[in-house]
């Protein structure tokens, strides 16, 4: 029961089962009350011809029953005295009265007593008026009733219709005729049967087409599975898993997961760049320095105490960018402080009075330049930019702060060689230095921009590079303003 083809089945068959049950039941509903309504019509219409015929004043002797089987009848005074009863009937339950042997009474042909008042005799009918008048069968619907009859020893459920008629002589009598209800049983129990004999095979049927069409269905799920799991085995993140031609959800999973390996495959390709251009990045200072603390070692004039101390800066430095960009890779999430970016240029810039170009700030007086984010990341990222401007400016340095619709944009602007237009997107790279257009590139690492963006885009921000008017580099950091 672990596997999804063996719940689809046992669900679809729970359903089915439930379904054809449900509609079972209705149609045996439906067709013994049918099966009833005919019964019932026929016993209302045996009844209605005794008591027609009782109603003309036909003799109880004289009185034609239908076959005793087929319509067994019982008529009744209003006393409840047995008056007439069918030939052979031996026993019955479900009507007025349970005896069978008709008792004395008057003749249903006798003469009718002439009336001494009609005054008297209108108010006799006004105290009847629920019973036909006399030689009138009612007219009301029959009361029906389900008993027995014992026709010549065979014992048998009937449906009752009761039925009443006045005499010519004013005797209100009930004719209780039955219809039998044999073939209703024969015919709901044949039903039955049928459903209860086709339903387990149907439901063998059901669980059975839904387990192959299950199984079918899930098996490029299978083949998802196996490639998935050689990958794993592997580690070749370069293969893909088989998309079936279907356009169903299986598929969307299929191109769902190849486009998640092909974005870990490109993560990790990243990564492991990274290391690579991080140890050679590395290497490079730290055999400087050690070259130099060996050369002290062994000729203490010889030793280069500023080349030290360069190195030891530069280390430093990379190290530190190495470490943000680990925690930028990991998912760290900016703080949710308030900033003012207008402010923090003017600190940032004001750090700044030993570097070789000057900067010019162009910030508006009493305007809200606002953001969201974390101080620190959003300082190290206008650094990053005023140093990257001013080791590649000419002779003048300058950074601007504006409103631009729904953010606020910081422009960095040298008048350098600038950035040709198709290493605009490259140059965020990590580990990338365009030493022909940045000639004066005095060792840096190439991670400065890189980590500009990755934080600008934490932020919600943009970073892009544009020509700037003086013909240098023109980079715009755009940060959205608080919701």
């Amino acid at each position: 029961m672990r596997s999804v083809r063996a719940r689809a089945a046992l669900g679809a068959t729970l359903v089915v089962a439930v379904a054809l049950i449900g509609a079972g039941l209705a149609v045996l509903l439906v067709l013994r009350a049918n099966l009833i309504d005919q019964a019932d019509l026929q016993a209302e219409v045996a009844a209605r011809e005794v008591a027609g015929a009782l109603a003309t004043g036909t003799p109880y002797e004289d009185v034609e029953l239908d076959d005793d089987e087929d319509h067994p009848v019982q008529v009744t005074d209003e006393e409840g005295r047995v008056v007439l009863v069918s030939k052979d009937l031996r026993a019955v339950t479900g009507t007025g009265a349970t005896g069978v042997t008709p008792v004395p009474s008057a003749s249903a042909g006798a003469t009718p007593a002439p009336d001494d008042d009609d005054d008297g005799d209108d108010d006799d009918q006004d105290d009847d008026r629920s019973r036909p008048g006399r030689g009138e069968v009612s007219s009301d619907d029959p009361d029906f009733s389900d008993g027995t009859a014992t026709v010549d020893r065979t014992t048998a459920d009937y449906r009752f219709a009761a039925v009443e008629a006045t005499t010519p002589d004013g005797v209100t009598l009930t004719v209780y005729a039955g219809a039998p209800l044999a073939a209703e049983q024969e015919a709901v129990n044949t039903v039955r049967g049928a459903m209860l004999t086709g339903l387990p095979v149907l439901l063998v049927v059901v669980a059975g087409v839904t387990w192959l069409v299950t199984r079918r269905a899930l098996r490029p799920v299978e083949g998802i599975r196996q490639e998935m799991a050689a990958i794993t085995a592997s580690e070749d993140l370069a293969r893909r898993v088989p998309e079936p031609d279907s356009r169903d959800e299986i598929a969307a999973l299929a191109r769902t997961t190849n486009e998640t390996l092909t974005v870990l495959e490109a993560s990790v390709e990243r990564q492991r760049r990274f290391v690579a251009d991080a140890s050679h990045e590395l290497r490079s200072p730290i055999a400087s320095l050690r070259t130099q603390l060996e050369v002290a070692e062994a000729h203490p004039e010889l030793l280069d105490l500023p080349g030290a101390v360069a190195d030891t800066v530069r280390l430093q430095v990379l190290a530190a960018d190495l470490l943000l960009l680990a925690r930028l890779d990991a998912g760290e999430k900016p703080g949710s402080g308030t900033v003012e970016l207008g402010a923090l240029v003017r600190e940032e810039v004001s750090q700044r009075t030993r570097d070789r170009i000057a900067v010019a700030v162009e910030v508006p007086e009493g305007g809200a330049f606002e953001v969201n984010g974390s101080r620190g990341q959003l300082s190290r990222v206008i650094g990053n930019l005023l140093d990257n401007a001013q080791r590649h400016a000419e002779s003048s340095v300058a950074v601007s702060v504006v409103a631009d619709g729904r953010g606020v944009r910081v422009e960095v602007r040298d008048d350098g060689a600038g950035v040709p237009e198709d290493e605009r997107e490259r140059i965020f790279e990590r580990f990338v230095r365009l030493d022909d257009a940045r000639s004066r590139d005095d060792g840096g690492a190439g991670l400065g921009l890189a980590i500009a963006r990755d934080v600008a885009a934490r932020h919600g921000g943009t970073l892009t590079v544009h020509r700037a008017d003086e013909g240098g580099a023109a980079f715009r950091l755009w940060l959205p303003r608080p919701a």
